[in-house]
């Protein structure tokens, strides 16, 4: 089984996140790929997220009428610090150590990724697969890193969008649109709930 792990703090979701998780899919056949929403990031730990449940709830609505696609709990079930190492090693317990897992993340995050929890055991049992963002250079960004890393990171290119959670955020503080910008069940959910106001 060919597992994709989209992880993140989806604060909200959007579309960058699902045609990135798309074309991973179609570009190394994933039989599924999870959507692994953050409790308690690492990486943000000054940062005021929405409640757990709100972005869960958020992605659900997001991935629902994709087959290949699915929500998972797990981080958001364990206590503590949402380290991605973790998940692996937990998902690799629910689908079985022959299970490929391939970490689906962006040319942003994988520029941080020596700060990880553990990243040469990530690299070991999981797949890094690295997609272009907008002004983010892929191959500048995989050579940054360890030569036994980097060898072993695959890449994948995608159609540029440039969305970002933060300016999601922004735009509706603003009281700016963000129609297309979001799938409009999320949308709908973040005015019903009146989030980031």
């Amino acid at each position: 089984m060919r597992l994709g792990l989209m992880g993140g703090t989806f604060d909200p979701v959007h579309i960058g996140h699902l045609i990135l998780a798309e074309q991973a899919k179609e570009r190394f056949g994933l039989n599924k790929v999870l959507f692994v929403t953050a409790a308690n990031p690492p990486h943000k730990p000054n940062e005021a997220l929405s409640d757990a449940a709100h972005r869960l709830e958020m992605t659900r609505l997001a991935v629902e009428d994709n087959d290949f696609f699915e929500c998972s709990t797990i981080e958001i079930d364990r206590a503590g610090t949402s380290y991605t190492i973790d998940t692996i090693r937990q998902l690799l317990d629910i689908y079985g150590e022959k299970t490929e897992i391939y970490l689906l993340i962006g040319a942003d995050e994988c520029r941080d990724l020596m700060s990880w929890r553990e990243p040469h055991q990530i690299c070991a049992l999981a797949k890094i697969v690295v997609a272009n963002r907008p002004g983010l250079p892929v191959e500048e960004v995989i050579e940054s890193l360890p030569a036994n890393l980097s060898r072993n990171i695959l890449r994948l290119q995608m159609p540029s969008v440039e969305i970002s959670s933060t300016g999601l955020r922004e735009r509706i503080r603003a009281g700016r649109t963000i129609r297309y910008l979001v799938p409009q069940a999320v949308e709908d959910y973040i005015w019903a709930k009146s989030l980031y106001r």
